[in-house]
């Protein structure tokens, strides 16, 4: 099953996608508001949403539809540095060595944006990439999960692209400030639930800018699995429904081309991951105008 978040003239909805179309499953009466309230719900998530969607519901041509984050509000979008041996390898040039063990990273939560929304160049810095991974969203509250059973509290998966600004990416250790300017965190198109994706450690994964491959990888190639990685992060804290993984990056990123190849105005970056589909967004400049309610200082009484 494809579970969406998405826009129409009415409003935000979600449901399932059924090929050309999708079944308005928030129609339902007495459904959950969002894909992430349906998760926090329990129990089997596809029946519950089959339930719903075989009742009298909206059912629209996804031409009629935009996408949205399919969690537009997960509490947690964590990401995992350095989990592609090739990438490792990339990034040994620039004296960055193999990590011991898993190394993650906070994505703040309002860098979450649509699969087709686009992505701004940052008015402080030209040194945009991108890097296009697997994510995994969590279906169930969870504390230390075995990695064995990793599949008992997975949703399901989508698409990521931790969008990186390198230069605010190295300013600490942390990377929290690089990884996380507005829209910098696009996922989807949507959930395809564990039951249609056999093995998520077998799919392969490319990312192309204005139709060039630069990233071509299976995430068979990852140093930890799925597993591993739910593991060592319940180990330290709860995981809530909702919450996305992002489980890093192959070799190809443009930082690391030569020469350097960063992202540019007007550039469509796409990731595509086999059995999921594919997100695309195009790079526009950061907007001049702050965001309703925030105030600069000469507007300050």
């Amino acid at each position: 099953m494809k579970l969406a978040t998405f826009h129409d003239a009415t409003g935000t909805h979600w449901g399932c996608v059924d090929g050309p179309h999708i079944r308005v499953a928030s129609d339902a009466p007495g459904a959950p508001p969002s894909v992430r309230a349906l998760l926090e719900g329990g129990g089997d998530v596809t029946s519950r949403v089959l339930r719903l969607a075989e009742r009298e519901v909206r059912v629209l041509p996804m031409s009629a539809v935009r996408l949205a984050a399919p969690v537009p509000d997960p509490q947690k979008f964590l990401a995992l540095g350095g989990n592609y041996a090739s990438h490792l390898a990339e990034v040994s040039r620039i004296n960055i060595a193999r990590p011991s063990g898993q190394i993650w990273f906070n994505k703040q939560v309002s860098c979450v944006s649509g699969p087709h929304d686009p992505v701004h160049l940052p008015r402080v810095s030209s040194l945009l990439d991108y890097e296009g991974e697997l994510g995994v969203v969590i279906g169930r509250r969870c504390r230390h999960v075995a990695a064995a059973d990793f599949e008992q509290v997975v949703a399901g998966y989508l698409i990521c692209n931790d969008v990186s600004v390198r230069d605010w990416q190295m300013r600490a250790p942390t990377h929290t400030l690089g990884k996380s300017f507005d829209t910098h965190g696009p996922i989807g198109p949507w959930i395809v639930t564990t039951d249609e994706i056999s093995d998520p450690h077998d799919l392969g994964l490319r990312t192309l800018v204005n139709g060039e491959a630069r990233q071509s990888a299976r995430t068979s190639e990852m140093i930890h699995r799925i597993g591993q990685m739910i593991q060592e992060l319940t180990t330290a804290f709860t995981l809530m429904p909702g919450d996305v993984l992002s489980t890093g990056s192959p070799a190809g990123v443009g930082g690391l081309m030569d020469p350097p190849c960063y992202l540019r105005v007007g550039d469509r970056v796409r990731v595509e991951v086999d059995g999921i589909g594919f997100i695309e967004n195009e790079v526009v400049p950061e907007p001049s105008q702050p965001l309703v309610g925030v105030f600069t200082s000469e507007h300050r009484s």
